[in-house]
């Protein structure tokens, strides 16, 4: 699919976007904070690890999984969530800095939704946890409004021609929340085992929900 027939939302950062005000390689200072810490004895860098996986693969996208789940299982709850993401993820608990702005997609057979942010890694952080460092790297936010079915393919997911990609670009002022579609063979799941099925990345387009 060409560039020109994706339905892009325009990125709407100014110059004085709190984004702007981080220091101009933040990942080098917070390198040499880490190992000053560790010389000092202060910090065990495995530990370290082992919570930011923790946060960035477990706890926080539980969030987001809870909400697609409940979406899948409740009609009346994914009309709503549909109509005003803000107001019911809110109404979860799922709520804060980094997620004030809601609006869900939705994946369906004839249309798959992606989201990248072109300018800098905005990223709903109360239900997704911590972006994965791919999600911020410049490659992913050029390739994905570029090439979209490529980005995807590299990631796995190979769509049928007839599938359209829909590529949205996350702001300071709004984040997305990619609802994947719900696999076959569900059918009688609970929440809490649907919830199983949907991964971080498939709430941002990357990847689909699994399988039972």
């Amino acid at each position: 699919m060409g560039w020109g027939s994706l339905p892009f939302m325009p990125h709407d950062h100014s110059h004085d976007d709190p984004h702007a005000l981080l220091p101009s390689d933040p990942a080098l200072r917070v390198k040499a904070l880490e190992t000053l810490l560790t010389r000092k004895g202060l910090i065990d860098p495995a530990a370290l690890d082992e919570i930011i996986d923790t946060y960035e693969n477990k706890i926080g996208p539980r969030n987001g999984a809870r909400v697609v789940a409940r979406a899948w299982s409740d009609p009346d709850f994914h009309a709503a969530l549909m109509a005003d993401a803000t107001a019911v993820v809110s109404e979860m608990g799922f709520y804060g800095r980094q997620g004030e702005h809601m609006v869900a997609v939705e994946n369906r057979p004839e249309v798959h939704n992606i989201v990248v942010c072109t300018l800098c890694s905005c990223y709903p952080w109360p239900l997704l946890g911590i972006p994965p460092g791919w999600y911020k790297s410049d490659a992913y936010r050029a390739r994905a409004v570029r090439e979209p079915r490529k980005v995807l393919a590299d990631f796995g997911v190979v769509l049928p021609d007839e599938t359209a990609v829909r590529v949205w670009d996350s702001t300071a002022e709004i984040r997305y929340l990619v609802i994947p579609q719900r696999p076959d063979g569900t059918e009688g799941m609970n929440e809490d085992a649907l919830m199983d099925l949907i991964s971080r990345d498939s709430m941002i387009g990357t990847a689909l929900a699994g399988t039972p």
